[in-house]
């Protein structure tokens, strides 16, 4: 089975982890999770992800509290759920390094960029936590930003829903369905497929973006093997 792309970075959403539940981790989602990335990284693909940290805060969360106070504990929610990632790759045999932009080293490297690509290069997933280490960005800016950092072929974003929809599909039922979409067209229909800036950052660096849901286990193997699943915006 020939992969379609050789280095790729994966942006799981904090509230994926969670499974059927709102908040904290899954135990059974992180196992499955773990089953496919196992698949895709005995392809040989040079795998790197970033995590949200929706199921256990959010900087919009904190309404009364100072703005950068509330982001910089939704951080350190991402740095929880990569250790997670962590713990549950390497017991299924997948060398793993977790770094992140807020530096603490007792529980995980620096992000260095140089550092990051030779662990690729090595066999080693790498997840990246704490978003770009700033207030004010979302996890999806800090995916964007790492992809491009690091050479990525592609970004695969795995959401809750299977695709780009025009519409909520949970609130319309007979919303479209996109198959593809330009970064322009994402942003002149204010898709919310990722925030602004972070399709900004894609445009500009020629980034690709395949949207897809995770709750079917099968799709990022699919994705990566060319299969035309959910929406590729380009």
């Amino acid at each position: 089975m020939e992969p379609k792309y050789h280095r790729v970075l994966i942006k799981f959403s904090g509230e994926a982890l969670a499974g059927n539940e709102t908040t904290g981790l899954d135990p059974k989602t992180l196992e499955s999770i773990t089953n496919e990335i196992k698949k895709i990284y005995d392809l040989g693909i040079e795998i790197a992800i970033v995590v949200g940290g929706g199921n256990f805060w959010r900087g919009r969360y904190g309404e009364n509290m100072d703005k950068t106070a509330a982001d910089y504990m939704g951080m350190l929610a991402t740095v929880i759920n990569a250790l997670a990632l962590q713990d549950t790759f390497e017991k299924h045999g997948i060398p793993t390094r977790v770094q992140s932009a807020i530096t603490m080293n007792t529980v995980c490297e620096p992000f260095i960029m140089r550092k990051a690509i030779r662990h690729l290069e090595k066999d080693r997933i790498v997840i990246f936590a704490a978003g770009t280490g700033n207030p004010f960005f979302t996890t999806d800016t800090a995916a964007s930003l790492r992809a491009v950092e690091i050479g990525a072929q592609v970004i695969l974003l795995a959401k809750n829903i299977d695709a780009v929809y025009e519409e909520d599909p949970n609130e319309n039922p007979q919303a479209r369905k996109f198959k593809e979409l330009t970064y322009d067209e994402v942003l002149k229909r204010d898709l919310k497929v990722m925030d602004l800036t972070a399709i900004t950052l894609c445009k500009e660096n020629k980034m690709p973006i395949q949207v897809f849901g995770l709750k079917d286990p099968e799709n990022l193997l699919q994705v990566l093997t060319g299969k035309n699943v959910g929406t590729l915006i380009r």
